[in-house]
């Protein structure tokens, strides 16, 4: 299944909705019509999906048929909506932590930034884990806002994002892939001048509106295999970057696995793997966003990213 978080000029309150094709349901209404409880968050959800099980399958068996017993569809009691219709935000627009995140996970973006960062350009033995803050976060279409007096280098980066989907600590790579709740496509825009001044990644990472998330979450069992994914993005219509999860040096049941080891991950957790070769800062010369640009980040199989530069 898809799940978004949505809402509607008679529902301004971001709530969770389940993607058919280019529909949207509501999935607390749709519920309501077959007297089953549904989360109305999709944190929730994630917390306790086992237990929905039945239910979301009998709202997708309804979807599919279009009518209730009583001759009603979902159209008919204000649960069914145009995904044309509707704002989508990051599918958990305010997670519990802060996204965790890969660097350096494809060699060729590895290779491509060696000389810029006065280091090698080996394959790092380890995975290199840092953090965005939550307040990063936004929606799958909303603006990404420069502020001249914080960064003036902002960045792309594509990456294919993991949802963790039950508690584990210590997991083992074989079993890494049955903790996913599902996939997304993040955007880990950053800024390069910081990282370079404060010689770190978080602060970089963190700037508002920097982690465009979404549209929606697919579940892992649409998607089995994460390890070949093409995934691009563009600027202005123009590909940036263009490669395949399949380059990853640490494929995703690595990640989860080095992440697990000692600390436990939980339900509604955030892994950003990584971006592949064609950041702007190691172009020549360096490339950074402005405003009136536009950037699209695409993972197939999952979704795309559109998201307008602006200025503050």
């Amino acid at each position: 299944m898809r799940f978004a978080t949505f809402s509607t000029s008679q529902l301004p309150k971001p709530h969770l909705g389940i993607v058919q094709g280019d529909e949207l349901l509501d999935a607390d209404l749709a519920g309501q019509a077959l007297n089953v409880n549904i989360p109305d968050q999709l944190q929730e959800l994630i917390d306790h999906y086992a237990e929905f099980g039945s239910a979301l399958q009998a709202i997708s068996e309804k979807a599919a048929g279009r009518r209730f017993t009583e001759v009603k569809t979902y159209t008919d009691i204000g649960a069914a909506h145009k995904l044309s219709e509707v704002r989508l935000f990051a599918p958990i627009p305010y997670p519990r932590k802060n996204v965790m995140a890969v660097g350096l996970n494809y060699k060729a973006h590895a290779e491509e930034t060696a000389a810029i960062r006065k280091r090698s350009g080996d394959a790092p033995s380890y995975p290199i884990f840092f953090t965005k803050a939550t307040t990063s976060i936004t929606g799958p279409y909303d603006n990404i806002v420069i502020d001249p007096a914080a960064s003036t280098k902002l960045d792309w980066e594509v990456e294919l994002g993991v949802v963790i989907g039950k508690r584990g600590k210590n997991i083992s790579e074989g079993e890494a892939l049955s903790y996913v709740f599902g996939y997304t496509v993040i955007n880990d825009v950053s800024a390069r001048d910081l990282q370079s001044n404060h010689v770190q990644y978080f602060k970089g990472k963190s700037l508002d509106t920097t982690c465009p998330i979404g549209p929606w979450i697919v579940t892992a069992d649409e998607l089995a295999d994460p390890a070949n994914l093409p995934l691009r993005l563009l600027v202005n219509g123009q590909v940036k970057q263009n490669s395949n999860t399949g380059d990853m040096i640490f494929p995703v049941p690595t990640l989860i696995a080095s992440l697990s080891a000692g600390m436990t991950l939980e339900p509604g957790d955030i892994l950003a793997t990584g971006t592949p070769s064609g950041v702007g800062f190691s172009r020549k010369p360096p490339e950074f966003l402005k405003p009136g640009d536009t950037v699209e980040a695409i993972v197939e199989g999952i979704g795309a990213l559109r998201n307008p530069v602006v200025g503050l």
